[in-house]
């Protein structure tokens, strides 16, 4: 795959979403098995890196393998705290993967809305949801800085792997708390940093789709968060995303690497939970 470069501070907003809508449009036709072996489904990896971020969900309750394409880096549905009745929505729904666990969670009477920007995930997902027969389920097209839903419409939030992916995290994270009912909270796996990437992996437009570049520094994060609002910030879950060397390899001379390895620069996996008060 040609290694294509883009420098985020003069892309505008829509042209990365652009280029992340592109991307996850050929991921969505091209099935879980290719997108396994890539770096969070973007295709910027090896077939050696296979799974570096995705966890497995296929001993969750409600799982469907046809929704699951290997895009996610946590499980963040099972940290939900979802209860009978809920009304949950899932950001980047992607092919529906945590939605339908996340009705498994909720019952029959409960709702589940599914929020994705890719036209082709969509219509994936929605496929799913009727072969699946569940009425309770619904898939919206539509982009998570402006939401497609009503104002304390959600008693929870998930999403999984999709924030580092969105330009403006902050307008993201307040539509997040706009949804969300009166002391309703979220439960949300993304990729952050601890140090300071390689420019060179900042500027791949291939690991801004992987969820590598597009992530920011933890503390930043955490902050965007409560600085919107949000209480009871605790951290679920943690673990360290390792990035394999031939994949280091297409960016990054071996002297490179090395410094890189060295530098303490972390790559990590967060699952995050806030309440809305």
């Amino acid at each position: 795959m040609e290694k294509r470069l883009l420098d985020q501070k003069q892309l505008s907003a829509d042209e990365v979403k652009e280029l992340v809508r592109s991307k996850y449009s050929q991921i969505v036709l091209q099935g879980k098995e290719d997108n396994a072996a890539s770096c969070c489904g973007s295709g910027c990896c090896s077939s050696e890196a296979y799974n570096i971020m995705n966890d497995d969900y296929s001993t969750l309750e409600g799982y469907n393998p046809d929704a699951d394409l290997s895009l996610g880096c946590g499980l963040p549905t099972q940290f939900a705290k979802i209860r009978k009745g809920d009304t949950v929505i899932d950001l980047g729904a992607g092919a529906g993967n945590d939605c339908f666990v996340a009705r498994h969670e909720t019952g029959q009477t409960g709702k589940v809305i599914g929020i994705d920007f890719t036209p082709a995930m969509v219509d994936k997902a929605r496929a799913n949801a009727a072969k699946l027969g569940f009425g309770n389920v619904e898939f919206r097209l539509g982009d998570i800085e402006h939401m497609p839903v009503d104002d304390s419409t959600a008693d929870v939030v998930v999403s999984n792997c999709v924030l580092n992916l969105v330009p403006n995290k902050e307008k993201a994270i307040s539509e997040i708390y706009r949804v969300l009912k009166p002391g309703g909270h979220f439960s949300i796996s993304d990729v952050v940093l601890v140090g300071d990437l390689p420019r060179s992996i900042q500027n791949a437009a291939e690991m801004y789709a992987g969820c590598v570049s597009g992530a920011i520094q933890k503390d930043e994060y955490l902050g965007i968060i409560e600085r919107v609002g949000f209480k009871s910030i605790t951290i679920q879950k943690q673990k360290q995303i390792v990035v394999p060397d031939d994949i280091l390899a297409s960016y990054l001379s071996s002297e490179e690497i090395d410094n890189f390895k060295k530098s303490g620069t972390g790559i990590y996996s967060i699952t995050v939970y806030a309440e809305k008060n």
